[in-house]
């Protein structure tokens, strides 16, 4: 493929980068920028400004609120609101539960649902995982019966990110407990957060951080509407959406604008009296991933232009194990450059609010919460031992 930036795509870059520079707010910028704690609110006030330009979900048709963006252009938005400080785009909404209602929904759910989305206004959250059943997630038992018009849901999910600030839930949930094979009898469901029976409670993660929560359900009334396709048909539209998540969750914009962070403390820090990237030893761990970088970025560039042979639908899994793995190095690799400055642990003073004092220079702060906080990236979505076996599947059989 050709993946030199023509004259159009540069005009775009321009057009992008006057966007940020217009509508970015500067005190969600300098949160993102600093590391800093972002709440709910941060969030949605961020993807409202681009619903609002119509710019939230690119890879959408343009009939459902989607961009018409190229590949390339999709690439570029990336990069430069990365750059910009721009807080990421939450993908269960956009990324997730839109491409499936789209895909597999009915006109209903796509005129009740897919506008809010488009426009930044209604937040969702992902049912998948349970107790017991995360990376085999076709093991889950929470359960929907059918009464009347109604399904009734019991069960419990978990590691659910956002789930405390969401109006919508995507839920997997099993309603033939006697199917032949653990993947049939399972069905997708959109849940609405509000329904009685439904409690969310926290779980504050070793970084400190509160993005995810465990969710009980208990005699949920769901609407037999809400169900996405066929009844027992869920687990197929599930491998529809989570091929959507492992793309994205590679991350490429973010790794970008973290390793442009990387080579600045780099520069800023001393060793033996000279900045340490100058010293050969780092300067070649910085080499070696700013190659792995650059291949990544080539690869998704790959996926998202179709072209390429051989890797069909093992693309996502390649992308989610090489993202993840090059998100983590980084994360290693800026702490390594903070040095003893990175080991106190300083987690209020990532709260916007925090007047108190602090060890070492601004930028050592959030580098040990995002150090720990990266360990979880190769087994969310997947963990790097299934999309291995993905992968082989794909290629051998």
């Amino acid at each position: 493929m050709d993946i030199n930036y023509t004259p159009e795509d540069e005009v775009f870059r321009t057009e992008v980068k006057a966007f940020l520079e217009a509508e970015l707010p500067k005190d969600l910028s300098d949160k993102v920028k600093a590391g800093q704690k972002l709440d709910g609110e941060d969030f949605m006030r961020w993807q409202q400004i681009l619903g609002q330009k119509g710019w939230l979900a690119p890879r959408w048709p343009e009939e459902h609120g989607g961009c018409g963006w190229t590949p390339m252009q999709v690439n570029i938005f990336d990069e430069e609101a990365y750059l910009a400080g721009a807080p990421r785009v939450l993908p269960f909404g956009v990324n997730m539960v839109g491409p499936v209602i789209i895909e597999f929904g009915s006109e209903d759910q796509k005129a009740r649902h897919l506008p809010g989305i488009a426009r930044g206004e209604v937040p969702w959250c992902q049912g998948f995982s349970e107790p017991g059943s995360g990376s085999d997630l076709a093991s889950l038992k929470t359960a929907a019966v059918r009464d009347g018009d109604d399904y009734i849901v019991n069960g419990q999910k978990i590691w659910t990110s956002y789930a405390h600030f969401s109006d919508w839930m995507f839920c997997l949930v099993r309603t033939d407990p006697n199917a032949a094979k653990k993947q049939q009898g399972i069905s997708f469901l959109l849940i609405d957060m509000k329904t009685p029976g439904i409690t969310v409670r926290p779980i504050i993660t070793f970084d400190g951080m509160h993005s995810v929560n465990e969710v009980f359900l208990e005699n949920v009334r769901v609407p037999a509407e809400n169900l996405v396709g066929e009844e027992n048909k869920g687990w197929d539209y599930a491998k529809f959406l989570l091929g959507h998540e492992r793309t994205g969750i590679a991350g490429v914009g973010g790794c970008k604008a973290e390793f442009e962070k990387l080579l600045e403390i780099a520069r800023t820090e001393k060793k033996n009296g000279k900045p340490l990237i100058e010293d050969p030893l780092f300067a070649a761990k910085i080499a070696r991933l700013e190659i792995d970088l650059r291949a990544l970025e080539l690869t998704n560039m790959r996926m998202l232009s179709g072209s390429g042979t051989g890797l069909n639908g093992a693309f996502p899994s390649v992308l989610k194990i090489k993202g993840t793995e090059v998100q983590q190095r980084i994360a290693e690799l800026q702490m390594d450059a903070v040095g003893v400055h990175a080991l106190p642990w300083q987690q209020a003073a990532m709260d916007p609010a925090w007047n108190g004092g602090t060890v070492g220079p601004d930028y050592a702060i959030p580098r040990m919460p995002a150090y720990i906080d990266r360990r979880k990236a190769t087994i969310y979505g997947g963990s790097t031992e299934i999309q291995k076996n993905i992968i082989s599947k794909a290629l051998l059989s």
